[in-house]
C-alpha cells in the first residue's frame, strides 16, 4: 500500500526550491524576509521577531515551507480569503496566478467517463466521483478565533489566520457530506440503532419556534481545521449544498458544531443539522449510494492499489461553482501511524477540506482532506488513516 520513505527522500519529495519566508494577503507576495537556504543541513529557524515583523507586515497571515520537523509538510494554506465577502469571489477566480483559467478543473454537470484517464474509465468509479460530488459542499467563515494558535504543531511555522478575530473578512473552503442520520423524537430511523438525549430539531429555524420539529437529520462534515478552527468560529459557518453552477438554486444549512478537530491532522468535522425533509431525505439517500458504491470501488481496485495513482479531488475553488480535478498522488508519506499524500492534482484557494481521494487506498470512511500547495508544483493532504 506504499512504503515509508527515509528521510532524504522525504526531503526531496518537498523541497525542490530554496526556503522561503513569504506572506500572503488575497494574492501571493514576497516578504522582506528570505532565508534562501538550500543545504538540507542549514535548519531553517526563523527567529521570533522576523515572525513578529511577518505576522504584522499585513493583515493576512505568513507561511514557510520547510521540512524542518519529520513528516511535516507546511506550504501555502489554500483557504481563500474575500474582504468584499461574496461579491469579489468571482475576481479571485478571474485573476487566479496559481491556474489560471482553470482549464484543468471540470464543472461537475459536464463531469463525464471521457475525462477520467485511459484505463479508469470504469462506471463505478465514475460513478463515485459523481456521488462524491453531490456530497461535497463549500464552507463559508466569517470569523477567526482568538484561540487560533500562532505555529502549527512542533514548528515555528506561522497558522493560518492566527491573530485576526477582530477583522470578518469571509472565508471559504470545501467539505464532504459523512454519516447522515434521521431522527424522530430522538429516536434513529436510518435503518440503524441509537437515540439522542434531546427530542428536538436544534436548527437555527427551530431554535425560534415555540414547537421546534420532532423529525430532523443530522450529518457531518469534514474540512481542514485551517478552515473552521473551533465553535467560535462554527458558529458564523454556512454550508452551501449542490452549488454546481453558478445559478444553482441556493441551498444552505446554517446550524454547525464543532464534533472533533486535530491541528495535526489538519482535520476538522462538523455535526450539522437540518428539519428541511426535502434537504434531509436528500442528503440520506446520496450518504447511503455513496456508502454502496464506495465499497464496489474499493473492492474492484483494493488487489491492484500498490499500483495505482489515480488521484481525485471535488472541491469550490475561490469559493465558485464545484469542480472536479483528476491527477496522481505522488508520494504517501508516513507520520506515525498515520499517511499524507502529495499530488499533481490541481487545487486552488477555496479547495482546502476537500476529502482527498486515492483509488484503492481509501475507504468509505477515509477522512483525509487537502490541505495546501507547494513551491514544487505538488499539492498536499493533512494526515488521516489509510
Amino acid at each position: 500500500m506504499g512504503s515509508k520513505l527515509s528521510t532524504q527522500s522525504h526531503k526531496n519529495a518537498i523541497l525542490n526550491q530554496d526556503n522561503t519566508i513569504f506572506c500572503l494577503h488575497n494574492e501571493r507576495c514576497e516578504s522582506n524576509i528570505k532565508e534562501g537556504k538550500t543545504n538540507y543541513n542549514i535548519d531553517l529557524n526563523p527567529s521570533h521577531d522576523q515572525l513578529t515583523e511577518c505576522l504584522h507586515a499585513t493583515k493576512n497571515q505568513c507561511y514557510v515551507q520547510s521540512d524542518d520537523t519529520e513528516g511535516i509538510i507546511i506550504g501555502n494554506h489554500e483557504t481563500q480569503e474575500s474582504e468584499s465577502g461574496e461579491a469579489d469571489l468571482h475576481t479571485y477566480l478571474v485573476n487566479c496566478k496559481k491556474n489560471p483559467g482553470h482549464k484543468q478543473f471540470i464543472p461537475v454537470d459536464t463531469f463525464a467517463m471521457k475525462h477520467l484517464p485511459e484505463g479508469y474509465q470504469d462506471k463505478d468509479l465514475y460513478e463515485y466521483i459523481k456521488v462524491l460530488s453531490e456530497l461535497t459542499v463549500r464552507v463559508s467563515v466569517l470569523m477567526s478565533s482568538p484561540h487560533r494558535p500562532m505555529f502549527w504543531p512542533k514548528t515555528t511555522q506561522p497558522f493560518p489566520f492566527y491573530n485576526m478575530s477582530d477583522t470578518r473578512n469571509l472565508r471559504t473552503g470545501s467539505g464532504s457530506v459523512w454519516k447522515v442520520k434521521k431522527f424522530h423524537d430522538g429516536v434513529r430511523q436510518d435503518g440503524c440503532n441509537g437515540r439522542t438525549d434531546y427530542t428536538k430539531c436544534w436548527c437555527r429555524k427551530c431554535q425560534d419556534l415555540d414547537s421546534p420539529s420532532n423529525v430532523w437529520w443530522e450529518f457531518k462534515v469534514t474540512t481542514a481545521i485551517q478552515v473552521v478552527f473551533d465553535d467560535i468560529e462554527a458558529s458564523q459557518t454556512t454550508l452551501r449544498l449542490f452549488y454546481d453552477r453558478n445559478d444553482s438554486l441556493e441551498v444552505s444549512v446554517d446550524k454547525v458544531k464543532v464534533d472533533y478537530v486535530n491541528i495535526e491532522y489538519d482535520l476538522c468535522m462538523l455535526n450539522c443539522v437540518t428539519c428541511d425533509e426535502n434537504l434531509g431525505n436528500k442528503l440520506l439517500e446520496t450518504w447511503k449510494h455513496f456508502f454502496d458504491v464506495s465499497l464496489k470501488v474499493s473492492n474492484k481496485y483494493f488487489d491492484n492499489s500498490f499500483n495505482q495513482k489515480l488521484n481525485v479531488i471535488v472541491s469550490h475553488p475561490h469559493g465558485c461553482s464545484k469542480q472536479v480535478s483528476v491527477g496522481q498522488w505522488k508520494e504517501k508519506l508516513e507520520v506515525g501511524d498515520l499517511s499524507k499524500f502529495t499530488y499533481t492534482t490541481c487545487t486552488c484557494p477555496g479547495s482546502s477540506g476537500a476529502f482527498v481521494y486515492c483509488l484503492g487506498l481509501n475507504d468509505v470512511l477515509s477522512e483525509i482532506v487537502h490541505s495546501g500547495s507547494l513551491n514544487s508544483g505538488l499539492n498536499y493532504s493533512g494526515s488521516g488513516y489509510i
